[in-house]
Order: C-alpha cells, then sequence, then structure tokens
C-alpha cells in the first residue's frame, strides 16, 4: 500500500482566507476594546480586499456595521464564544492529505495552562461541525496533543522550524521526549527534517518563545529573523546566540540560509512591564504581507527589510501597539487557510 503524501503548506501558498477571533467584553480586552478594536478593523479592511475572512463573534449584525469599509462580501461571520482572540494558536492546522485538504484540531490549554481556554479549544469543531468549510475538508481531532500555530514555521518543502523552549515545555507533552515529537512532527506534516532553536526570547511573552515572534520562513531559502544591534538590550545575547544558530542551519538541500534581519523594535512598557513588541509576527497574504508596526523610526526599517523578502508582494504596515499590550502582535490573532478550504 503507498503511503499518503502529507504536506504542511507555507503562509505563502495561496489561501482561500484568514480566520479571526474578534475581541469582546469577555476577553481580556474588555478594558481597552475601541482601541483594539481599530486595529482588527485595520487588519480584517487588509485581508477582505484580497481574500476570505472568517470571523469568529459574539454579535455578526452589530460588528458588520463596524466594517464598513471592509470588503463585505468576502466576510464570513461564525457568531460561536469564545475566551480569547489569539486565533493562531486555536485555529485549526490545515495540511493536505493526498491532496485533499484536513484540518488538524490539536488541543489547546492556553499556552501551557496559563490561561483559561475551554470555549477557544472547541472553536475548529464547531466551526467543522457549521458550514464554514467546503466539503471535501476533512477533520481530525488530536487533542491528545497540545500544539499551537505560532510554535512552528514551515517553508512547504518539507522542513519545520521551532524552539525547544516552547514544544519541550513542562504543561505542553510533557510526556514525550525531543525526539519523539520529533518524530510526532514528521509523521504528521510529512517533515524531512525539523530545525530545533535553543535560544531566543521576547521579554513579555507568554508563550515560551513561538518562533514567529523570533524567525519565520520567507520562501524556502530565506528566513527573517529579530536581531539586536544594541548590547546594552537585555535581548542582545540571546538573540544573537540565535543568530549564530541561523548561520548554521542548513535547507534540505544542505545550503545554507538567506538570512534578513528585522530590527529589535523599540522597547514598548506598559507599568514598568516590557511588552514583547516584534517585527517577526507579520502575516503572509495573497498578494501582501501585513507588517506589525509601534509609531517607531524602525517601523519603515522593518517594512524595507521585508520588501527585499517579498519583491512581489505590498508590504502594509498595520499598527500594533494595541495587540502587544496583551502580548501578542499581528500573526498572533490571525490563521491562514490554503486554497479550497472556507466556504
Amino acid at each position: 500500500m503507498n503511503k499518503s503524501r502529507i504536506i504542511l503548506p507555507a503562509e505563502w501558498a495561496e489561501q482561500s482566507g484568514v480566520m479571526l477571533t474578534w475581541p469582546h467584553v469577555e476577553t481580556d480586552w474588555a478594558d481597552m476594546l475601541d482601541e483594539v478594536e481599530d486595529c482588527f478593523i485595520a487588519i480584517a479592511k487588509a485581508i477582505s480586499e484580497r481574500e476570505k475572512l472568517l470571523i469568529i463573534c459574539k454579535d455578526s449584525s452589530q460588528l458588520s456595521k463596524k466594517l464598513a469599509d471592509c470588503r463585505i462580501e468576502n466576510v464570513v461571520f461564525a457568531e460561536l464564544p469564545s475566551n480569547d482572540t489569539w486565533a493562531r494558536d486555536h485555529g485549526a492546522i490545515t495540511v493536505l492529505i493526498d491532496g485533499n485538504p484536513v484540518l488538524y484540531d490539536f488541543g489547546f490549554n492556553g499556552w501551557g495552562l496559563k490561561f483559561p481556554a475551554n470555549l477557544d479549544n472547541q472553536l475548529t469543531s464547531s466551526l467543522f461541525r457549521g458550514d464554514y468549510f467546503q466539503s471535501h475538508v476533512l477533520y481530525k481531532n488530536m487533542q491528545h496533543l497540545i500544539l499551537e500555530g505560532g510554535s512552528f514555521e514551515s517553508d512547504g518543502e518539507g522542513t519545520l522550524l521551532t524552539t525547544r523552549e516552547c514544544l519541550l515545555s513542562v504543561n505542553r507533552n510533557s510526556y514525550l521526549t525531543e525526539s519523539q515529537i520529533e518524530n510526532m512532527l514528521k509523521e504528521l506534516y510529512g517533515l524531512r527534517q525539523v530545525l530545533w532553536l535553543s535560544s531566543g526570547y521576547l521579554a513579555g511573552d507568554d508563550t515560551d518563545s513561538h518562533v514567529d515572534t523570533l524567525v519565520r520562513f520567507c520562501n524556502p531559502k530565506t528566513i527573517a529573523y529579530v536581531k539586536s544591534d544594541n548590547p546594552n538590550d537585555e535581548h542582545h545575547v540571546a538573540l544573537s546566540l540565535m543568530e549564530q544558530e541561523l548561520i548554521l542551519f542548513r535547507s534540505i538541500e544542505n545550503d545554507p540560509y538567506k538570512l534578513i534581519p528585522l530590527p529589535m523594535a523599540d522597547p514598548v512598557y506598559e507599568n514598568d512591564f516590557r511588552l514583547p513588541a516584534t517585527y517577526a509576527n507579520f502575516l503572509i497574504i495573497n498578494g501582501a504581507v501585513l507588517v506589525p508596526t509601534y509609531n517607531s523610526d524602525k517601523d519603515q526599517v522593518a517594512i524595507q527589510q521585508l520588501e527585499k523578502a517579498f519583491p512581489n508582494r505590498q508590504v502594509i504596515g498595520i499598527n500594533c501597539l494595541p495587540l502587544i499590550k496583551q502580548h501578542g502582535s499581528l500573526h498572533c490573532v490571525t490563521m491562514q487557510f490554503p486554497k479550497g478550504v472556507i466556504n
């Protein structure tokens, strides 16, 4: 019997749409709902102009009025209860098995039992039972494994990039060794290699060093990463060690990667607590790259660097200062679906 061919699509593969889980008064955004909704609306507008947008929300009639500037015919609403807004981590992971889209519904436990996630953990199964995905899309319950979308990066050709800090953390899959997790990932995603990072972190990050805050594939041969040029910054040593790891990484063809440094974002504080601002948390969509910005002179530097990485896409900055107040950014609140998934 022939073994099934499994592909974990890269983010730059053609997409059918992106999912957002909208903030509401019962989330941690309650005290700054208007401010964060402005950010979500900007993200929604940029996405809906280019592809479908699946929005999980409490009240679609009220929300549709706020999205007047969006291409509303591309917006699909799903009225479902949620704890929070981090779709990257509670959203389904889509693989292609013999060309058929399959939604992996991994367990989501609030980044290692840090925050309530009982409602978010049910969203993928609820969406699948609804009329939100095309009829040929399949579903696989993977709730016995804890795996968040922000914890890994795929090049679409069999290489996966991740961090030991996250995948080996105690409150996720502590019963599995690194070797067992790697073999599991290879089997689930049809991988040929897993590249593990041991260094790199962001102050204020609740995710135990999700790779999408630090290092991103831009194409199978190019990696963008956060670089610190300031020896006095608390991240400097860890990010320098991470850079050395990236220099030593090799593609499946045994070639070194082209590395594109992104500036370390200027420090942003709230009540003397440093927030996890990062330019690596960008989202690739059809024809564009959405980049988080932070009202800093470094915003334009990051945009210019990503224009080098994505010469055939429009690079669009979106003010994400509101998002980092809850310790995430643009990529964290989105989850893309490959072509042929969303209805």
